[in-house]
């Protein structure tokens, strides 16, 4: 049967997993780190790719197989790879293309995370981050990169200014480079968005967030969308023989899945990032509701999100999903579904304002997390962004009183009347 007509709906719950005559109707948590072969010729076929099946869990498990089949379909790509974290999932993509020498055009609106290591550790590995407000202009945007850019980078959905790229432009200016468009799709997830059908080369995600959605497996994941050329002079190493890994050439053995098989048998292989099969499993579950759990995500935040626009207590409000909001026509264009569930918000009164408010909320909580079923607040500039000097929190847009704002799946109604006891708190 052809899956990638189904409907997104379908693919979360039924993905790529479908068990023999008489076994498991759900996904079978394979915990192991190792797999019997009955001759040394069999595996010796393993280790040369020459099969696609399971040597070590370092490389491939059979759980973490079918999870990484389920988001390569949602997302419309070729080919997945499941780690143990979004970061070393960002770490994986970016290093099995760049090294030192190279540099990156980077979104300045990235998660805090993600900008201290692009400026940081990809610094000290001698690879230059060029970062950039994602809202200039193509042309400007161009003009910025240099003979050896290898990688445009940005979101979908900022973390956390939940601003939204033009897909067109970022895709615009990674093709004049001849470089592949890297797209973290984690706040929107392929319920909202699919980057490959906007021009988008290499997807990523923290599955910690939306696709576990219930806070519980940390892990992160690769899509590689098949649709970029490797053999274009810029990627020798997807391209000449690799000699750690018996001479193969991945472009001319695995065609449109180099970036993938590459990243899995050289970079997983070396940096061993890899997730437990428990952490994939669990992931998978959760991935079965995930269209249901986006639309009341996206629908309670545009709910909670009108009612903090004309809230007179609250000092201002970026949601995308609001009409008055710059990112609104880009919602239309690419998240006709909904806008996902993250905003931003500030209480009148600035910095201790805001920090009175969060302490005085009784059933939404101050996490360290965002993107899962509980309703939580966070404030970046002493959290996620504590590392950034002001200068670079200005930059990324992160202003002192910022509250970041993820809307649950409970009730909008219990979420609003918290906020409403809180903010008489303030008024005191």
């Amino acid at each position: 049967m052809d899956k990638s007509s189904w409907k997104i709906g379908t693919q979360a719950v039924q993905g790529e997993y479908w068990p023999e005559n008489a076994k498991s109707r759900v996904v079978p948590l394979e915990m192991s780190t190792t797999y019997r072969y009955d001759t040394c010729e069999e595996l010796a076929s393993v280790f040369d790719l020459e099969q696609d099946t399971c040597m070590y869990t370092r490389l491939s498990n059979p759980t973490t197989d079918i999870f990484e089949k389920k988001i390569a379909l949602m997302e419309g790509g070729v080919g997945a790879l499941a780690t143990a974290s979004g970061m070393a999932a960002v770490s994986i993509a970016v290093l099995n293309i760049c090294k030192k020498g190279d540099s990156i055009l980077v979104s300045n609106t990235i998660y805090g995370g993600s900008y201290t290591l692009f400026t940081t550790t990809f610094k000290d590995l001698g690879i230059e981050a060029i970062m950039f407000d994602p809202d200039i202009p193509e042309e400007e945007m161009l003009s910025l990169a240099k003979p050896n850019t290898r990688l445009v980078y940005g979101e979908t959905l900022g973390n956390p200014l939940a601003n939204v790229i033009d897909f067109e432009k970022f895709s615009n200016v990674a093709k004049r480079l001849d470089v592949p468009l890297m797209i973290d799709n984690t706040f929107a997830t392929p319920v909202l968005c699919k980057p490959f059908e906007h021009g988008a080369n290499i997807v990523i995600h923290s599955t910690s967030k939306y696709l576990d959605g219930h806070a519980v497996a940390l892990g992160g994941i690769i899509v590689d969308g098949g649709n970029f050329n490797w053999n274009n002079g810029k990627f020798p190493e997807l391209v000449e023989p690799d000699e750690s890994y018996h001479g193969v050439s991945y472009v001319n053995k695995f065609g449109q899945s180099a970036f993938i098989v590459k990243a899995r048998a050289q970079l997983m292989r070396n940096f061993g990032m890899t997730p437990s099969p428990f952490n994939t499993w669990i992931t998978n579950l959760g991935c079965e509701t995930l269209h249901l759990r986006m639309k009341k995500h996206s629908e309670n935040a545009l709910k909670i999100a009108q009612y903090l626009h004309d809230n007179e207590m609250c000092a201002w409000v970026k949601y995308p999903g609001l009409e008055d909001s710059q990112y609104y026509g880009l919602v239309k264009k690419y998240l006709p579904l909904g806008a996902s569930g993250v905003m931003t918000f500030g209480v009148k009164g600035g910095r201790d304002a805001s920090r009175k408010f969060i302490n005085s909320l009784q059933m939404v909580a101050l996490v360290t997390h965002v993107a899962d079923s509980r309703t939580c607040v966070l404030q970046p500039a002493s959290t996620t962004h504590r590392q950034l000097s002001d200068a670079e929190l200005v930059a990324c847009g992160i202003s002192p009183d910022m509250i970041r704002l993820s809307v649950g799946i409970e009730e909008a109604e219990d979420i609003i009347a918290d906020f409403e006891q809180a903010f008489a708190k303030c008024r005191q």
